[in-house]
């Protein structure tokens, strides 16, 4: 240090933080975390992990993640490679857990949702499972699974502190395809008096949306039915007398009846093609109403579903006590349509992408569970489900606990079919079935205006499921895995609340550098 006048030049490089002294991990994070519980995971880009994980034990690591995330990488890992994975674990006493290879649970790909995208996905997680068992012969291996690779919600924190979404992602659900993004949106009204716009949420949007696409549909379809009253209107009277003795023939002798009744009545020919096209309009109508019957039946809630029950009730009944003639048929469909536009009739087309991708990814991944459970019982490895990162599925602190709440359940659910005991199917699922924290990712909801406090809130929702975290640090912005302190992470606020609710003891990996 050196001093001139009034002013005291300190030293300019004062030295570095030791390992060693006690305090360490206070200087960067606030928290210290134990040589035990803090590791670090291999190289994921490569299917040489043997290599990575040996670098990994020479510098004393204790608690190490293996795994690649391409898919494709991880199907060149040979099974007797996990093996000698665990073994050189084994000589140095490392922990090993394991992150799976990004594989989309829901079954929602490029070309939208299938059944059969949704069953890739649950052998290629079983797959993870057999090669994850190899790991470690004591079992209860730790798998981190990400919650979704799609787009999805954005929050805000508002002025007054209060948590509103920003950006809702939809799903079609005829098609399974991530279909449009919705903000808020000003909408100018005619005839509002201080001509001022309305303000419109995301979710109201959404409920436009449907509204709007539903009653479109139905409009059209009653359009089509009313051309083709016309052409009934202008042809039946003529037709009608000979229309007993028609029927009675196929159509290639009705053509030929037309033909010479035509040769005294010339109009007679014009008139039944106009009958026969008027048959045809009804025909594909037919075939359109069913399209809406079954999406009301598919997308609509409890009350749309039995609304629309009714109406189909109805339209049966009218066919039976009518005289089954083409007018009683009109008139049938145009009362089930016009039933479609009711008040209490609302389907969902359109639906928030992780409403969709709850059911399907839960499916995914209690099936997975239980058939894990089924093959290696008490050792069955753990699926640690990862939060995502704002702007993607599964990103806030509600979202991952419906998702592990659901496919807790339908674990249990499951089970209990196939003759296990609601008592252990329960315990193994709270055992097998929970959540990998991932503190970076939750950090960038910063970019959104949420504070340290807010992040506290999120981790005290989400606490309960954690048995596995991952440490990195970013500035809020995006996830750049910065070593733990070099950020803006809240890791003494995060930790110290893991360690109130009873988690002080999960492993911690230290994503830095991957």
């Amino acid at each position: 240090m050196a001093e001139k006048n009034n002013y005291t030049i300190e030293n300019i490089y004062q030295g570095g933080y030791s390992s060693l002294k006690p305090s360490y991990g206070d200087v960067f994070t606030g928290y210290r975390v134990s040589a035990g519980q803090m590791g670090a995971p291999t190289k994921p880009d490569t299917a040489n992990q043997l290599q990575h994980i040996q670098s990994l034990l020479n510098q004393g690591i204790v608690p190490i993640e293996a795994g690649v995330l391409d898919p494709r990488v991880f199907d060149q890992i040979p099974k007797q490679h996990f093996k000698e994975l665990r073994q050189a674990a084994q000589l140095s006493g490392a922990k090993l857990s394991m992150h799976a290879p990004l594989i989309e649970a829901s079954g929602i790909g490029e070309q939208g949702w299938s059944e059969s995208n949704r069953e890739l996905a649950e052998r290629q997680l079983m797959d993870v499972i057999d090669k994850a068992i190899e790991l470690d012969k004591n079992g209860q291996i730790p798998i981190t699974i990400h919650s979704s690779g799609l787009p999805g919600t954005e929050y805000m924190r508002t002025p007054e502190g209060e948590r509103k979404i920003q950006k809702l992602v939809l799903v079609d659900q005829s098609s399974g395809k991530v279909a449009t993004a919705l903000e808020e949106e000003e909408k100018y009204r005619l005839g509002k008096i201080d001509g001022k716009p309305d303000i419109l949420d995301p979710e109201e949007r959404m409920r436009i949306v449907n509204s709007s696409n539903w009653d479109n549909e139905v409009t059209q379809l009653i359009f089509n039915k009313e051309r083709a009253d016309e052409l009934l209107n202008q042809s039946q009277p003529y037709i009608e007398p000979i229309l007993p003795m028609l029927m009675k023939e196929t159509p290639e002798k009705q053509q030929k009846i037309i033909n010479e009744l035509s040769k005294t009545n010339p109009e007679l020919h014009d008139k039944f093609m106009s009958f026969q096209n008027a048959k045809l309009y009804l025909q594909d109508l037919r075939m359109h109403v069913d399209g809406l019957y079954d999406k009301a039946m598919k997308t609509g809630d409890e009350e749309t579903q039995k609304a629309v029950t009714n109406l189909a009730n109805n339209f049966i009944e009218e066919m039976k006590n009518g005289r089954g003639g083409t007018r009683e048929y009109s008139a049938a469909l145009n009362n089930f349509l016009t039933g479609l536009k009711g008040e209490n009739i609302k389907p969902r087309q359109y639906i928030p992408v992780e409403e969709f991708a709850l059911k399907q990814s839960s499916n995914t991944l209690s099936n997975v569970a239980l058939e894990s459970y089924k093959k290696f019982g008490n050792k069955a490895p753990v699926l640690s489900i990862e939060n995502m990162y704002p702007g993607m599925a599964f990103a806030s602190a509600k979202e991952m606990n419906d998702l592990i709440g659901e496919t807790k359940k339908k674990f249990i659910e499951k089970a209990k079919e196939q003759g296990i005991s609601e008592s252990v199917a329960k315990q193994q699922a709270n055992k097998m079935i929970g959540m990998t924290l991932d503190v970076g990712h939750l950090n960038i909801a910063k970019k959104q205006g949420f504070d340290d406090k807010d992040l506290r809130k999120e981790v005290e929702q989400i606490a309960k499921h954690v048995k596995h975290v991952h440490l990195t640090d970013n500035f809020g912005y995006s996830d750049s895995h910065l070593p733990p302190g070099m950020g803006n992470v809240p890791f003494k606020e995060i930790l110290e609340e893991l360690e109130k609710q009873g988690k002080k003891d999960v492993r911690k990996i230290s994503l830095n550098g991957t």
